[in-house]
């Protein structure tokens, strides 16, 4: 039985409009597909969508009640289109007109849960308080945890001394965390 190379089929041509393909990562020969407009995104891909830490979304979470994500297994975030435009509406008004929490809060409220394409940009009263927000120093607790570790004595320590004495840091900053949660 004699061995012959086989011939691969030519390959499809791609029927997707240009907007549902990204371009090839590098190393990968196939396009990748977008989700569909409607489809229900990650707090990974909101947040690379709307340029936003993950750890924010979960903190506007906690600050506004009408950000509702579907929670699966695992306690992983599902965001539907209509979260990503509240999300990205409380990012113009946080970042960009320069409200503060309290303030989008209130435009919340006042909005029966919706925010507004027409509002103005904050009132410098409001501005002034968001700009003391952001200036806020750390409590001086968090202060105590940052701080660099006494000096080592000048005797050179084992790897065991060491090691425990970066243990008996950590224990303690740790400890000074428990103590701040209520």
């Amino acid at each position: 039985m004699i061995w012959r190379p086989v011939e691969e089929p030519p390959q499809p041509a791609n029927d997707l409009p240009a907007n549902d393909v990204d371009t090839p990562v590098p190393g990968d020969q196939r396009p990748r597909l977008r989700k569909a407009a409607g489809a229900f995104r990650t707090i990974s891909e909101v947040a690379d969508e709307l340029h936003i830490p993950q750890h924010v979304l979960r903190f506007w979470e906690t600050r506004f009640p009408q950000v509702k994500p579907l929670k699966r297994g695992g306690g992983r975030r599902y965001y539907r289109p209509d979260d990503i435009s509240l999300l990205r509406r409380i990012s113009d008004l946080l970042y960009i007109q320069g409200y503060t929490i309290k303030g989008v809060q209130r435009l919340l409220r006042e909005g029966g849960g919706r925010l507004a394409d027409d509002i103005p940009p904050a009132p410098d009263s409001e501005r002034a308080a968001a700009e003391a927000e952001r200036a806020l120093p750390e409590p001086p607790q968090m202060q105590l945890l940052i701080q660099e570790p006494p000096p080592v004595t000048p005797r050179r320590l084992t790897e065991t001394e060491r090691l425990r004495a970066a243990l008996s840091r950590t224990l303690a900053q740790l400890e000074a965390m428990r103590a701040l949660l209520p």
